[in-house]
Order: C-alpha cells, then structure tokens, then sequence
C-alpha cells in the first residue's frame, strides 16, 4: 500500500505532545511491514532553523482560500534512521512563528485559515508530486478537513484514496466562527448539524468524523469514554453515530529511543537484569537540577500544563506533599497561570522541588531515568506514552484510571501482587485526596525493596511497542482498501 500521513507536528522536526512522537514513529514501523509511506506537515519557523536535511522539491501550489489564492512551497527532507520522506508545506505568512498553534498567552487568531491551506495544500501537493496513495491518514482536527475534501471538492480528482482520522484528543476540535466557513471552499450546504455545523459555529474535526472512512483513538478505553458526555466533549452524539467505524489502537513506544539499555542522552544504561545504572542516572539528576543528594523517592512529572493533566489535583496538596520524605521534578510548558503557580511554588522549596518550565528532549530522558515514581494523574488521557516510557525506565508510575493509562498500567493490590503483575498505581476519581493516598500507599511500598524491585522489574518486561501497534493500522488499512 501506498500510505500518506498528515500530521501538524512530528518528532523530531516539531513537537508539542504525544502526537508528535506517534506519527514520528508509525510510518517507520509501517515501512518495516512493506509499505510505501511518506508524510506532510507545515514548514514551522523551529523546522527551517534546525532541519538538517531540508531540501526544496522546487514545486509549488496554489491554494484557494477564501476568495483569494495562496501561493505555497513544498520541500522535503527525510525521516531519520528510515527511508520515509517527509514533505513540508511552506507558507512563511502562517507558519514561521515561534508557537505551531497557541501561544501561553492563547491560540493564534487565525488557525482556521492556517490549517484550511494546509489542509488543502496537502491535497494540491499530491497532484503536484503526482503522488496516488491508497490511505490518507490524517491526525487531528488541524488536518481534520481532508476527509471532508476528498469526498466533495477533490473527488474526481483522488476517487481511490481512502481516509483514516486519528483522534488524539477529543477536546481539541478546531472549532471556529461560522463565516470562517467561508474560507474552506465547501458548500454551505455542509454547514449543518450533522456534518460541520457545531452550536453555530465551524467544526473541523467534526467534519473529519463524518466523512473520514475510519476513525480511532490511540485506546480501547478512550474510544468507549468519548462516546459518553462526560468525555465527549460535546460530540458523543457523532461519534455513537460513527461507532461502526470507530476503532481504538493503542499507541506504541519507539524502543529505538526510548530504551535505559541504549539510551544515549543518559549518563548509564541498565536494563531489568542489571539495574545499577538507574541509581548513576538519579544521582546525575539530582546534580543537574540543584537536589539535595538525599536518599528519599524522587518523583518525576513530564506534562502539558494543562488542566487536562490533573495540575490541579497536584497543586491542592502540594503543601501537604513538602510534608513527606521525597523530592519532586516537574518538567513541562503550557498555561501560563500553572507556570506562574509552579515556578512560585518551586521556588519555596529549593532542594526538594525543581520546576523547569521548557521543553527539554534531554532532560525528559534523565527524569523518566532518573526518577523513582512517575506522576500522571490526568483528568482524561486518550493513551498517554510517559507511563509507557517510566514503565520502561522501571520507573513506578502513579496514575488516574482513565483512557489509555486504565488499559496499560495493573494497579498494585493484593491479587496483582500475588501473581506478579502489578506494574504500578492507580486511583479512580478525579480527587486530589485520592491522588495523596496512592502517592503515600506507593512511599509506603517503596520501603520495601524486594516489593519495590518486583514492580520494576515487571513494568520493564512489558512490550508496547510500535511493532504491535502498526500491524492493528495494518489490518485496518486492508479493510478500507478491500
């Protein structure tokens, strides 16, 4: 088969979450499986300053935006370690920013018009490219539209090409005011409660569900919970509509890069049969971010700072969390009221608590193995992929039993102990109390260092890599074309 992949960002040319690190990774695995894939994604500001092997196709588009045209440039460079091309659509007006979409302080005024021509430049570049894939796997809402335009206004044009929409995240839609409408060049007549019309205004993902041929979500559990009101986020009713091809395939690890036996960006490997590294990689965390060399658990967090992420739980005990025998690292960007809320509370505690309000590759490395416990008390997770790195990493993650973090980790109880198959802890209501009991239960187990080695060794044994995963998209695939 022949499989393009659309993404708005993919690791390692840009990253903002898991998205990225997903469609930096399948398209690898799907090669592996015999398939010809290539991917697009937008010529970022970030793209243009680092890309080392960025080269111009020397084609061009236009675009129809509106009642105007834009003009594009499509260049390309390639995936490393795999012969997967990557092509980048180039329009400097929309794309060379310091943020892909929002900023602290907000989204970008204009992502609609930015993702419309994106969305649309796509489709021009597989005409310009003479480019006649069989799937067109799109992800998220910002690529969302494809669907939408390959079964109206580029029918004729690519009558084969099938569409698969990836949600990621269903809280995120790409919902705009009505009159943006204008600037797809769909009919209005799509601008209805069943296809792209959402309370008034413009919904892209929406019309990605309606009209891709497939759909999923990067976990069983997930693509159940956003079929109800509590995670749909105002589009359960669609996607019940949708539920015979609704799919969930749960993301995988890139053990390429995300592997304590052959990490390069941490100081010592290890691996579950010899696991004297870890302490190398604790004691090197501890000297990078000024903690004292204490020997108490270390907890790590690596988040979006959103609300999404359960920042709220943490910041509701943290002061009760000081009062407890450990030291705390949390690294992430997002929100500006929790990076302010952060930083002051980081401050307070020198020595115990280290915030790093940044996006450090580096750094997320020497946490996830550096760290004892890893903290993701997420309100809603679709899948998450920090747990399955700390599981890796033997590193004990503490987590919501919600989404994707429900289906990868056993929580530690009395029956899964007996059989050895606990792999970490989990707590069911979105409680910041609950989240302090499951956080003291695990310093409590964390004294015992037989139980503590077993939980390790447990989590390291797990296979979630992409190998699995990319044969699901596979079957999947044949099905649409068959």
């Amino acid at each position: 088969m022949q499989i393009i992949q659309v993404s708005p960002e993919i690791v390692p040319f840009a990253k903002t979450g898991g998205l990225a690190d997903v469609v930096g990774a399948l398209p690898k695995y799907l090669h592996k499986l015999g398939h010809k894939v290539a991917l697009f994604m937008p010529l970022y500001k970030g793209v243009k300053e680092s890309a080392k092997t960025l080269v111009s196709t020397g084609q061009t588009i236009t675009v129809k935006i509106g009642g105007t045209t834009r003009n594009g440039v499509i260049w390309k460079s390639r995936m490393p370690d795999c012969p997967v091309d990557i092509f980048f659509i180039q329009h400097d007006e929309y794309y060379h920013r310091d943020y892909l979409y929002t900023t602290p302080e907000g989204d970008y005024w204009d992502n609609a018009e930015r993702f419309i021509f994106f969305s649309r430049g796509v489709l021009e570049a597989l005409k310009v490219l003479d480019l006649s894939p069989d799937i067109v796997h799109c992800h998220d809402w910002q690529s969302a539209l494809i669907p939408v335009y390959l079964k109206t206004i580029y029918h004729k044009l690519f009558p084969q090409i099938r569409t698969f929409l990836t949600v990621h995240n269903i809280a995120y839609q790409g919902v705009f005011w009505h009159w943006d409408m204008k600037l797809t060049g769909l009919d209005w007549s799509l601008f209805n409660w069943k296809q792209l019309e959402f309370w008034g205004k413009i919904n892209f993902l929406k019309g990605g569900l309606v009209f891709a041929d497939a759909i999923n979500t990067v976990s069983y559990r997930y693509s159940k919970e956003i079929q109800t009101p509590e995670f749909g986020y105002g589009l359960e009713g669609i996607l019940k509509e949708q539920a015979d091809k609704l799919y969930g395939i749960p993301n995988g690890v890139d053990y390429t890069y995300w592997n304590p036996a052959k990490d390069n960006l941490i100081p010592a490997n290890y691996k579950n049969t010899d696991l004297k590294g870890k302490a190398t990689c604790k004691t090197a965390l501890q000297d990078r971010l000024g903690l004292s060399k204490v020997k108490v658990p270390l907890l790590g967090m690596i988040t979006r700072l959103t609300v999404q992420k359960g920042l709220d739980l943490l910041t509701d005990i943290f002061e009760e969390l000081m009062k407890l025998d450990l030291q705390l690292v949390i690294l992430g960007t997002g929100e500006e009221k929790y990076q302010a809320r952060l930083r002051e509370l980081g401050t307070r505690y020198p020595g115990k608590v280290s915030v790093n309000i940044a996006f450090d590759n580096q750094l997320a490395h020497l946490i996830t193995a550096g760290a004892d416990i890893y903290l993701m008390p997420s309100k809603y997770e679709p899948c998450g992929l920090n747990q399955l790195y700390a599981l890796k990493y033997g590193t004990i993650p503490i987590v919501r039993e919600t989404g994707g973090l429900a289906d990868t980790v056993v929580n530690y109880s009395a029956e899964t102990t007996k059989q050895d198959t606990a792999t970490g802890f989990s707590f069911r209501n979105y409680s910041s109390r609950e989240l302090l009991d499951m956080i003291k239960l695990a310093l409590q187990v964390y004294q015992d260092k037989k139980r503590w080695l077993t939980l390790m060794k447990s989590g390291m044994k797990q296979d979630w890599s992409w190998s699995r995963s990319a044969q699901e998209y596979q079957t999947l695939y044949q099905k649409l074309i068959s």
